[in-house]
């Protein structure tokens, strides 16, 4: 799909709104809460500095126009509790979720999702059916196995990028500025320079950095999804960047037949995050799914 000229950069994520905090299940996690109407959450990706706001905040106040916009930070990232994990990680990670939503008293929500936040959200809708409404997914990676499986290099290219990044001199803005450009946005010349000084600060965070430092994986176990994701019963737009730089479209197409209710749309000339690079292309055909969601 093709929207037109696109400006040189695209909007940076405004000042985020006000904090909160909540415990679930004895782990406190901050999270933002703006508009009202059917609930939503926002799961972020995994990133050195990622957050609720660095990933969703240029697209979240379009959602909030007529939907309640919940954006947590995922348990070891920005200011939710930087938690260790031992055992299947997106098992966890789904628990602990559902924690937050009987926090917050929502029954019931629909996902927005990047990456990480994405396959723990499919993970949740496996485990947890009566919990998900709907699932917006882009870039995760829930599969390590069939023809259209990434190859293990390509992969760990994240964890590889995060072992770099808080490596040698450690971290500087300007390895944070290669690491967007390289592997998460398509068109260097948009990248704001707030979002550059967001990620980059938050990457500062003692927590983050213990965790990066450590020789063993705090993150839990890594867990492939293929059993999982034919029980997901949810409607599923699987969102994803034509130009992603970690998975080519071939494999959410693969994901779109997995998921019973699965769809597809593929979004020119952004990587593996469009939500923030065209916010407003983005917005329009998440808002079209969710419209046929609600009325069929």
């Amino acid at each position: 799909m093709t929207t037109g000229a696109q400006p040189l950069t695209s909007p940076a994520a405004g000042p985020a709104p006000k904090s909160h905090f909540v415990e679930a299940d004895g782990l406190t996690y901050h999270y933002h809460d703006l508009g009202s109407g059917p609930d939503t959450i926002f799961l972020h990706g995994g990133g050195p500095g990622c957050t609720g706001w660095s990933d969703f905040g240029p697209v979240a106040p379009y959602f909030a126009e007529n939907r309640r916009c919940v954006l947590p930070d995922i348990l070891q990232y920005g200011r939710s509790d930087k938690c260790r994990i031992t055992g299947p990680m997106w098992d966890f990670h789904a628990a602990r979720t559902v924690a937050l939503m009987d926090a917050l008293t929502i029954e019931r929500a629909d996902f927005i999702c990047n990456s990480w936040g994405g396959t723990i959200a499919l993970a949740l809708a496996a485990y947890y059916p009566d919990r998900v409404r709907s699932l917006v997914i882009t870039g995760s990676m829930p599969v390590f196995y069939g023809p259209l499986a990434p190859l293990p290099e390509r992969g760990h290219r994240g964890r590889a990028a995060r072992d770099v990044y808080y490596g040698g001199e450690g971290p500087t803005r300007d390895k944070m500025r290669q690491l967007i450009t390289r592997l998460e946005w398509y068109d260097a010349d948009r990248l704001p320079e707030q979002t550059v000084d967001m990620r980059y600060e938050q990457s500062l965070d003692r927590g983050e950095r213990e965790l990066a430092a450590m020789s063993d994986s705090p993150r839990g176990d890594w867990q492939d999804l293929t059993e999982q994701l034919g029980r997901i019963q949810a409607p599923t737009l699987f969102i994803w960047g034509r130009e992603d730089a970690f998975l080519t479209p071939d494999y959410p197409l693969m994901l779109s037949r997995m998921v019973p209710r699965g769809n597809l749309h593929v979004m020119d000339h952004v990587s593996h995050h469009l939500q923030e690079e065209r916010p407003r292309a983005y917005h329009a055909v998440v808002e079209g799914f969710l419209l046929s969601v609600d009325h069929p």
